[in-house]
């Protein structure tokens, strides 16, 4: 079965300002349909979704919560984002799951949510520096992934993110036997869940992606994609990775 066409997903985190749509539209005229042998995608803040909808690259939403609506102040929504043209949503990123106490339980009622709206969820896993000193990488990305896939996904709406929490913004990265091992085990994970369909769920890794390192870790088996940060806020920068795919 042929691979599953690759995604460079750009998550600009609390990132981005008006003068931010000018990299979008600088991004749009490097890439032509021609140009990208990938999916492409940028997840920006909330307040810039409805404004960079609709310029060509899809947008996406970087969390939601599991309520369509609600007395909950502050949130946004899965309804809200598909009704500004978001094809996607980034659920259980560490960063929510450090700084917001997400649990697995959490995140996977979230990518429920997503997938109900006809969404497709981006559903993250990866373990601290200090899970990865004792040994635990394969035990937490495993427990991770069974508790935060809804029991209504299909492999036709879901996206794992594998971003080993150690590598994010720090310049660490893994070796690609490290990535294989762990892309490797989560691909048998899908295929317990989805049987053949499990073949068809794209698995990105991130963490401290860059151009100069892109082919090497996107050649690495069951490596379809990548999740970005700080890398996908300048155009010419996150081009240098979706080049890869050309």
């Amino acid at each position: 079965m042929a691979d599953p066409k690759a995604l460079v997903a750009g998550n600009w985190k609390m990132n981005g300002l008006m003068a931010s749509v000018a990299e979008i539209e600088k991004l749009n005229a490097l890439v032509t349909e021609d140009a990208a042998g990938c999916d492409i995608l940028i997840c920006p803040p909330a307040t810039l979704i409805a404004i960079l909808a609709g310029k060509g690259i899809d947008i996406g939403g970087q969390d939601c919560h599991w309520d369509a609506s609600g007395a909950h102040t502050g949130d946004i929504s899965a309804v809200m984002l598909k009704d500004l043209g978001c094809r996607y949503v980034i659920v259980g990123h560490s960063e929510r799951r450090a700084d917001h106490g997400e649990t697995n339980d959490i995140v996977r009622v979230k990518a429920g949510a997503v997938q109900q709206q006809g969404l497709t969820a981006i559903i993250c896993v990866g373990e601290t520096d200090g899970e990865r000193e004792k040994g635990e990488t394969l035990d937490v990305v495993t427990s991770q992934l069974t508790g935060s896939i809804p029991e209504a996904a299909t492999a036709d709406n879901t996206v794992i993110a594998y971003e080993p929490v150690w590598a994010i913004g720090t310049g660490k990265v893994p070796t690609t036997d490290d990535v294989a091992e762990v892309h490797g085990t989560i691909r048998a994970l899908l295929r317990d869940r989805f049987g053949d369909g499990g073949e068809r769920v794209r698995i990105l890794y991130g963490g401290s992606v860059k151009a100069s390192n892109a082919g090497e870790l996107m050649s690495v088996p069951n490596v379809n994609g990548a999740l970005v940060g700080g890398a996908s806020l300048k155009a010419d920068d996150f081009y240098g990775i979706i080049k890869t795919y050309q």
